[in-house]
């Protein structure tokens, strides 16, 4: 049964919130809206535009401490605070629980009494100097660009650094306007900035809008589920939820596996947190710990309603320790293969290895102990195969899954059964083999720049790389170099330039290289460059011996030598990496 509700504006909701009057069930996910989404949103508050409805789950104080509440995230960090934070029970208190609305109220939390930190770009995720706090502020005076459809100008902006300032510009801390509830304060904050007169009117009249719209407008009519059953709640949040844009059904079915055991919504999301902090760090999300639960349990692997019941939910809690115990050592595992966030392509290729982990009860000393190195040998070069073949993970990841799973089941009792999963793969996708024969081994070895696979391979090619540090594929001969003059100029014959330009964008001419150090070397010869970044020839020695350049020629006419014999010890590089003999 619902019940309409009348009107309240956004700063007497946002109190209510504070006074956790409004809260967040368990079934909710997590704050999904980017900034340029909450800079939208503002937009169109401004303007008026309607943007729907609310939709509360009342509560009554009788039910109060039946449920689990949490609350709205206010300084969101994209590493430290992605998360609602937990509530504790209440008892004989009346509550407003928000079933629909929760990413518009948490994007007005946000920019009317927090912050938000996202990771700087290019930037390591390991460093929290990377993730910089910024408020939001609206641009009194410079309208935005029309053809985005909005009018005013939101953005964020660092609290570490002065905010941008200019003639044409002045911009407002939105959050600043919560606490200027009389209109006077409009005027005496504008008295101590620098304006002209039409300056001043024109910053009046958006700071009027913006204290209309914060303290004087109705946000929206809402209306108030008054079912007391958990049952109702959930399907009602289903139906509104699952065809909206914001929410992945991953997301839904998280929020439907969390309603079956709200404790067990902290224990994933610690989890892949700690997952993820792993080595050089791994980018996990919880559909893949949820993903993992339905395998490591031989459940049905498919992300459906009817998988995340409170029967199966329970089953997961029961073997949680050994499941989380399997992921542990598994990602660790691809931590010291030379696996990490930028380079490991499919996160379910781990799967079928937790669950080799999870059915033999292994302990950590499978990551060290000369009892398990064959199976280790086994599983890299499982991984190593998986990811440099096109397409195994590309397409019907659930029915893979599960082929591989039976498997491991029947076949993993003693060894990890990699020559099995390699074949139940290869007929799958009707290859001879899921090895590499020769001919597919040269085309690794002529792999071009843009292929997916790029990065990956390189970096199992030179695992001294410090991934720590962000990287780039480098052409080590720049492409701005490999014009038709520039290749007679440099006595190229014209017949020969197409091939030139093969080799150019090929993995004998590409290396890793640091992005701050592919920016400062643009299209310098590498010779050029080398003897500029490295000075001391002891150095620049080092450097040259570990990214296999050899004796690196002054210019052009070079080249063709430079790439065939680097080619070649790729090659070898690549056979030996495969396991090939």
């Amino acid at each position: 049964m619902y019940k309409h509700y009348g009107n309240g504006t956004i700063r007497e909701t946002l109190e209510a919130i504070n006074e956790r009057k409004i809260v967040l069930p368990a079934i909710q996910r997590e704050f999904v809206w980017t900034p340029e989404q909450i800079c939208q949103f503002f937009d169109s508050l401004m303007q008026g535009y309607p943007f729907g409805t609310f939709l509360f789950w009342e509560v009554e104080s009788d039910q109060s401490d039946k449920f689990i509440w949490y609350d709205f995230v206010r300084d969101y960090h994209e590493k430290n605070n992605p998360y609602n934070p937990n509530l504790p029970v209440f008892h004989d208190r009346q509550l407003m629980a928000v079933l629909d609305g929760q990413q518009r109220l948490t994007a007005l939390n946000i920019g009317l009494q927090g912050s938000m930190a996202w990771r700087l770009p290019r930037m390591h995720w390991k460093f929290d100097s990377n993730f910089p706090t910024r408020h939001l502020y609206c641009n009194l005076l410079t309208e935005a660009e029309e053809d985005e459809g909005a009018r005013y100008q939101f953005n964020f902006f660092r609290a570490d650094r002065p905010v941008p300032s200019s003639g044409t510009d002045c911009w407002f801390r939105v959050a600043d306007m919560m606490g200027m509830r009389n209109p006077s304060a409009l005027f005496k904050w504008l008295q101590k900035q620098d304006l002209s007169e039409s300056q001043s009117d024109q910053a009046l009249e958006t700071l009027t809008t913006l204290h209309e719209v914060i303290h004087l407008r109705p946000l929206s009519f809402y209306y108030g589920e008054q079912s007391q059953e958990i049952e109702t709640v959930l399907q009602i949040f289903i139906r509104m939820n699952s065809g909206g844009t914001f929410l992945s059904y991953s997301d839904l079915l998280f929020s439907i596996a969390v309603a079956q055991s709200g404790s067990f919504r902290e224990e994933i999301q610690t989890f892949m947190d700690e997952l993820n902090e792993i080595g050089l760090g791994f980018n996990f999300s919880k559909d893949f710990i949820l993903k993992a639960g339905l395998v490591l349990s031989d459940m049905n692997v498919a992300f459906r309603v009817s998988n995340f019941n409170r029967q199966n939910m329970e089953v997961m809690e029961e073997n949680w320790q050994r499941i989380k115990k399997a992921l542990r050592i598994t990602v660790e595992l691809a931590h010291r293969f030379g696996f990490n966030r930028d380079n490991l392509r499919a996160n379910n290729a781990l799967l079928p290895i937790a669950y080799y982990i999870y059915r033999r009860d292994c302990d950590v000393s499978f990551l060290t102990h000369s009892n398990y190195a064959d199976d280790r040998g086994a599983i890299r070069n499982w991984l190593i195969c998986s990811f440099l073949r096109r397409g195994v993970w590309s397409r019907g990841t659930d029915v893979v899954l599960t082929r591989l799973r039976r498997i491991v089941h029947e076949h993993g009792a003693l060894v990890f059964p990699v020559d099995l999963l390699k074949n139940n793969i290869a007929d799958r996708f009707e290859w001879q083999s899921m090895d590499f024969d020769e001919e597919e081994i040269e085309d690794l070895t002529d792999m071009k720049y843009g292929d997916y696979r790029l990065f990956l391979l390189l970096s199992l090619l030179f695992p001294h790389m410090d991934f720590i540090k962000e990287y780039h594929v480098d052409h080590i001969f720049p492409r701005a170099l490999f014009t038709s003059d520039a290749l007679s100029n440099a006595g190229i014959p014209e017949e020969e330039h197409p091939g030139y330009f093969d080799m150019m964008n090929s993995l004998g001419n590409l290396q890793l290289l640091e992005g701050a150090k592919n920016t400062e070397k643009q299209a310098a010869l590498p010779r050029e460059w080398l003897a500029r970044a490295y000075p001391d020839a002891a150095a620049r020695e080092s450097y040259a011996r570990m990214h296999i350049l050899g004796e690196v020629p002054r210019g052009l006419q070079g080249f063709a030598a430079f790439y065939e014999e680097r080619r070649k010890q790729l090659k070898d590089r690549i056979v030996e990496l495969l396991g090939r003999e």
